[in-house]
């Protein structure tokens, strides 16, 4: 009989080789959230279109996430740690491209968006490779434990990222700002090299593609990760629609420097940290719907904020209306990613994580660069569209999947 584990943060540490994981996950994730502030910045100085910039976010996310049924067989057959150290340096040489032919005046729009393209198909290998890591790394009574740091990963590079990043772009450009960036990806890589796969069970046919497509079956058929999909997609509408009209809404209507959208991201961040931390102390076992559902409820009216900041309130208050919205955000993310991280684990066979992990993890991100590339086309036209339709009607939908689709019921019982 093992002996018991001491539930505590403390107790994370004593865990082999995840402190290495952790640094090299968070260095990661800082450079991953500067990307997506200093890439729409960069893409809206040179091209000067929204439209453009919402199509150059959705082909840096979006391909990736239809090849995540062969990554997530990869992961399981071949390891996670060497996979992600590839992600690591593949978003090293991308950024280095893309900075590098900007300052020698060669980067025509069809070169970046082919290069974000080829960036985004291995950029599922790291966020699913460590998300199934964790559970296989770390003994089950710590699993809220490094959810709530692995969330907080999120939310941290949320404070650091987007500030960092548009100070860089304001004080020495776009180009420079993401060849920053991709030197980041480069250290986080350099902390990860030597660091061991641990075992852990699979269940393959032998064939990659066989792998993918039992995947795809057996994530359908999982009742929580199939409903999870549903509500987080249309949920991630709304992020993606914030990620292009929020710097619209700053450097357009307001006037206001790159630094600001960067600050103003930030707030859900901080936010975040302290949300993550105290959720991430609870035993979610039999609470994961509540606490899904009722913050996907309140996310309705708190995106409502961002319309009326949007419209003709003056500047002190229209500013003032977007922190307060942003530092809402945070706040209710934090609950609802303890939820979905946990009941993902405790529902998934551990055999099939790498592939189911991947498969849910596409699932409940693709809405992000679709609302992405919506919102661009809108806010050509009017901001006030695409935070209605994108942000406020994409929360309505995401509320009402998560109450009717996951189930709240015995993890025993979520299949079909």
């Amino acid at each position: 009989m093992n002996p018991p584990v001491d539930p505590s943060y403390r107790a994370l540490l004593g865990v082999p080789t995840l402190a290495r994981v952790l640094l090299s996950m968070q260095i990661a994730r800082v450079a991953q959230s500067m990307v997506g502030v200093a890439l729409v910045l960069f893409t809206l100085d040179r091209f000067d279109s929204p439209a453009f910039a919402g199509l150059v976010t959705f082909a840096s996310i979006f391909p990736g996430l239809l090849i995540s049924p062969v990554a997530g067989a990869l992961l399981d057959r071949h390891g996670r740690i060497r996979l992600v150290l590839l992600d690591y340096v593949v978003a090293l040489a991308a950024m280095i491209v893309i900075g590098a032919l900007a300052l020698l005046g060669l980067l025509p729009g069809p070169v970046l968006l082919l290069v974000a393209v080829v960036s985004s198909l291995t950029s599922i290998l790291s966020h699913v490779g460590l998300r199934s890591l964790f559970p296989i790394l770390v003994p089950e009574p710590l699993w809220e434990r490094v959810n709530a740091v692995d969330s907080n990963g999120y939310v941290v590079a949320t404070i650091m990222g987007p500030p960092i990043a548009a100070l860089l772009v304001a004080l020495l450009g776009g180009a420079t700002a993401l060849l920053v960036i991709g030197l980041a990806f480069g250290v986080a890589a350099f902390v990860l090299v030597g660091v061991p796969d641990p075992p852990a069970p699979t269940a393959s046919s032998g064939r990659i593609f066989l792998d993918a497509w039992n995947g795809l079956v057996y994530t359908w058929r999982n009742r929580t990760l199939r409903g999870l999909g549903f509500a987080i997609t249309t949920a991630n509408l709304a992020h993606g629609m914030t990620t292009i009209v929020l710097p619209l809404i700053i450097l357009e209507r307001f006037g206001l420097s790159e630094i600001v959208v960067g600050l103003v991201f930030a707030v859900s961040g901080i936010s975040g940290v302290m949300s993550a931390f105290v959720f991430g102390r609870m035993d979610t076992r039999g609470r994961e719907w509540h606490l899904l559902v009722w913050p996907m409820v309140a996310l309705v009216p708190t995106v409502g904020i961002l319309l009326v900041a949007a419209g003709q309130a003056p500047l002190p208050l229209g500013l003032g209306l977007l922190f307060l919205e942003m530092f809402l955000v945070g706040l209710l993310i934090g609950p609802m990613d303890i939820a979905l991280f946990t009941v993902r684990q405790r529902r998934t066979d551990p055999a099939w994580m790498g592939r189911a992990f991947a498969v849910s993890m596409a699932f409940n991100y693709v809405g992000m660069p679709i609302g992405a590339a919506l919102a661009g086309l809108l806010a050509d036209g009017s901001i006030e569209a695409a935070i209605i339709v994108l942000g406020i009607g994409g929360s309505v939908l995401a509320a009402v999947a998560a109450a009717f689709l996951v189930p709240r019921g015995d993890p025993a019982l979520v299949s079909d």
